[in-house]
């Protein structure tokens, strides 16, 4: 089994993230301590390289999410 997801079912949210539509969340198990983290990231790339540094032990796994950028209002 595979322990990476094929990043190309992000590529159509890829341009949504260039212009800070998106950002990217990774969920992670922590295998050094058994927990389960999460860290943001803005760059899909850098998302990806996380997960797979955290894949990299075989109990370990990762899931990265693109979630949409919410706008904020202007203070007034």
């Amino acid at each position: 089994m595979e322990n990476n997801q094929n990043f190309q079912s992000f590529e159509p949210y890829f341009n949504g993230a260039q212009d800070g539509g998106l950002y990217f969340t990774v969920t992670y198990l922590d295998t050094d301590c058994g927990r389960i983290r999460t860290e943001s990231f803005d760059d899909a790339g850098a998302a990806d390289r996380f997960a797979s540094r955290c894949i990299a032990d075989e109990d370990g796994w990762a899931v990265i999410d693109a979630i949409p950028a919410n706008e904020r209002r202007a203070a007034a």
